[in-house]
């Protein structure tokens, strides 16, 4: 049978940032495919080098304006690694508090989203109704729907007020028996599982082998999250489940997302209850040289900071990985053999963010490649040596 090619992207309706996806065809059956990623590169690492510390916070926090906080929360704590800092117990748990709402809003959008991929519009119209609500909660606490630029190295920029808790609380409420409603629907739906069940399938081994993170590794029965792996800020003083499923199709993502959804309620709702008091700023005014990492449990998995500081006040270095990055790869394994009908579905069962993810390769005016990936992480290399080089003689 002839091989064919079928282009996804790199704009497409289903993709809300472009990427190129080259499936090979055999009929209505995948066989091949290959990844061109590079046209939403915007620099972040470099913009961050230009920047204070406390200016950096606001710009990855743009990284990604669905999970927006995610990354201010990794690179803050790469920052008072340097230092070597433990925030403010009040801080702590209103950090949880944003990056809990915001996993609700997240899956919500993602599961609205992927009923309406499937032709399943109701779950859209309702998912993203309830989303709503959440949002509102996010306005409540922080001012903001999106981009709540509640972090800041040492703390958070904003306090909760106490007339607010009860109002949220109540929001929280609410939400729950539509999302009841939405759970039942997506499991006992006949048409929607005959969609997504045995669709897609990502083996444990095969995540295992990529390096998959989030629900992308969850649903696939690996029991792996920062939140439980390396505690930090209130996710050890509040009581919640890991989810985690074994059949690693479209399905158990589905349901791992909505099942976390439920999780993330009962941590806000703790975390509200149990708000302690005490101030909600260590007020850092300076960063020694040395290197940091930082860690946070994002919505589609860990989200990693690198900061290295020369002692200056700006990062000297700061590199990002997001979770993308690691769970995309898993999308040959996934793809491989199912129907051209099933591979929109599939890929979007990762939930992707490439703007979170963007490599590039640098070329002159004339088309040429100058440099390829690795001759950039060469220089990155070279530059850091150099840095802590100068470190020492300091």
């Amino acid at each position: 049978m002839a091989k064919t090619i079928v282009p996804i992207g790199p704009y497409h309706p289903l993709q809300e940032e472009p990427e190129f996806f080259s499936l090979m065809v055999e009929g209505e059956r995948v066989v091949d495919i290959d990844v061109q990623i590079g046209y939403n590169h915007r620099g972040i690492e470099k913009i961050s080098e230009m920047k204070n510390f406390d200016q950096s916070t606001f710009a990855v926090e743009r990284i990604c304006g669905i999970c927006s906080t995610s990354h201010p929360f990794a690179y803050t704590r790469a920052v008072e690694d340097i230092i070597q800092a433990e925030v403010p117990l009040r801080a702590q748990y209103i950090r949880t508090i944003i990056a809990e709402g915001e996993r609700v809003h997240s899956h919500l959008l993602w599961l609205g989203l992927a009923g309406h991929f499937l032709g399943y519009n109701t779950v859209f119209m309702w998912a993203w109704k309830l989303r709503e609500e959440i949002l509102d909660v996010m306005e409540i606490l922080s001012g903001n729907r999106n981009n709540y630029a509640m972090f800041k190295p040492g703390g958070v920029r904003r306090d909760i007020k106490a007339e607010d808790i009860p109002v949220v609380l109540k929001k929280l409420d609410s939400i729950v028996p539509t999302l009841t409603m939405i759970k039942k629907a997506v499991m006992d739906d006949p048409v929607l599982q005959a969609r997504t069940k045995n669709v897609g399938v990502l083996t444990k081994e095969k995540a295992i082998d990529y390096c998959a993170l989030g629900p992308t590794a969850r649903s696939s029965g690996i029991a792996i999250d920062v939140r439980k792996d390396s505690p930090y800020e209130a996710y050890d003083k509040v009581e919640w489940d890991m989810i985690v499923l074994k059949n690693g199709d479209v399905f158990d993502k589905v349901v791992l997302r909505i099942l976390e959804t439920f999780e993330s309620i009962r941590i806000l709702r703790q975390c509200l209850k149990n708000l302690p008091g005490g101030k909600i700023d260590m007020q850092i005014t300076d960063i020694p040289p040395g290197e940091g990492i930082g860690t946070h449990e994002a919505p589609r998995g860990e989200s990693f900071h690198y900061v290295l500081s020369d002692g200056t006040n700006r990062p000297a270095r700061h590199k990002i990985r997001a979770p993308t990055f690691m769970n995309m790869p898993t999308y040959k394994a996934t793809v491989v053999g199912e129907t051209i009908s099933d591979a929109a579905i599939i890929l979007a069962a990762i939930d992707p963010c490439y703007c979170c993810t963007e490599r590039m390769a640098v070329r002159d005016t004339k088309g040429k490649m100058l440099y390829n990936g690795e001759g950039l992480v060469k220089l990155s290399q070279e530059k850091t040596e150099k840095i802590r080089e100068k470190l020492g003689r300091c």
